[in-house]
């Protein structure tokens, strides 16, 4: 493996793991944050569903904008915008504040989701392309492992803002490596005008093409399982099965093990068998084991071990999944790669969104009505799956 793709591993890597960081590291406060600013379960999960719904509104402008002015300036202004935002939060006084720098915040970092995988796509294509998105979930893995620790043991000492002042010395980092070691990967030569006609052209080309709405939407309710298990998975095991912000953490960090251990041979299995296989048995893994922990606990047995150990194994199938969705969708439209790449996360992230606000209202602090949220996105993402691999299956007969 060449020094170069380690290397550009690391560094979008650690960009890329900024905005993860917003969202994991103060898990283990949001019971705190309720307690402290005097608001119920639901007003401290839309500090999260804000953030997601403004990452996705923003992407729409940072594809575009980088496919214009190159990759670098867009990362420098949204990261600036994040930083502002995180000391914000620090400071807020009442849950609506929080809820608003929360979504500032969101606006700043979508930059570092977007960025990053059209920078992918500059460089290489296919199942090198695959090999380097897995390689940075394995650097992006460190923020579900240590983030909650962290943001644990902050809470411990200093409460839940300090969290944020935390997560503000992150964003500085990113703007010294945007400065000092990322290349810029688009030249002159090679970019596009944004305007409003070229917008609307390149977007009804992504939308219209079944190809990308189908790897979109497969991604979509992945990644929307585990925003749905970002919002109640403190509250469940914290009042249910009576954990403390460390014990929670560690269950959190065996949780998300799953998903980025997986994501390291999504590469070398798609080279070996293909995205497309690739694709349909990560979504056949992910889907089984969560309708499989639903009809567990509907039966009354969803245990802690049980909980941990069915989400394990199905996250280790949608560790295959995401990468090798995002790859896939963007393959056939280099020339749209960051127009592609922000329209795919925009309607990621509002996907998650809507489906956190959607099953808010049946949360309570147990395991079975957030279970039941993500064996639902499992089986719409193997449905997808399906249809669209027959879909292909066709037009190739």
């Amino acid at each position: 493996m060449s020094v170069s793709l380690v290397r550009s591993a690391i560094v979008l890597g650690t960009l890329s793991m900024v905005g993860p960081f917003a969202i994991d590291m103060y898990l283990p406060a949001m019971p705190a944050i309720a307690t402290d600013l005097g608001v119920g379960e639901t007003a401290v999960q839309a500090t999260i569903t804000s953030y997601f719904i403004a990452f996705g509104i923003a992407q729409l402008i940072y594809g575009p904008w980088a496919d214009q002015s190159g990759r670098k300036l867009p990362i420098f202004v949204g990261v600036g915008i994040f930083l502002i935002a995180s000391i914000g939060a620090a400071m807020a006084g009442t849950v609506t504040e929080l809820t608003a720098w929360r979504f500032l915040q969101g606006l700043g970092g979508a930059v570092l989701m977007v960025v990053p995988r059209a920078i992918i796509r500059d460089m290489h294509t296919g199942a090198e392309a695959t090999r380097l998105m897995a390689m940075i979930m394995l650097v992006i893995s460190v923020s579900p492992m240590l983030a909650p620790l962290a943001g644990s043991g902050i809470l411990a000492f200093s409460g839940w803002r300090a969290i944020f002042a935390v997560i503000a010395v992150a964003a500085l980092i990113s703007l010294t490596m945007t400065a000092t070691l990322l290349p810029e990967t688009l030249p002159a030569e090679r970019r596009t005008r944004a305007n409003l006609r070229t917008m609307l052209k390149g977007a009804r080309t992504l939308l219209t093409d079944p190809g990308f709405m189908s790897l979109t939407f497969i991604g979509a309710f992945g990644m929307a399982s585990f925003f749905v298990f970002l919002a109640s998975a403190s509250f469940v095991y914290m009042n249910q099965f009576s954990l403390s912000p460390t014990g929670f953490s560690l269950a959190f960090a065996v949780n998300a093990a799953g998903f980025f251990t997986a994501s390291q041979f999504a590469g070398p299995l798609a080279g070996r068998i293909g995205l497309a296989k690739t694709i349909r048995l990560g979504t056949g893994v992910f889907a089984g084991f969560t309708l499989a922990l639903l009809v567990i606990s509907l039966l009354g047995g969803a245990t802690l071990p049980i909980v941990i150990g069915f989400l394990l194994l199905g996250n280790a199938g949608l560790g295959l999944v995401i990468p090798t969705t995002m790859v896939m969708a963007l393959e056939d439209h280099g020339e749209l790669a960051g127009l592609a790449s922000s329209l795919g996360g925009t309607l990621q992230m509002l996907t998650g969104g809507v489906m956190i606000v959607a099953a808010s209202p049946f949360f309570n602090g147990t395991a079975t009505p957030m279970v039941a949220a993500i064996a639902l996105c499992g089986a719409i993402a193997f449905g997808l799956t399906v249809i669209s691999l027959r879909r292909q299956q066709a037009v190739a007969g």
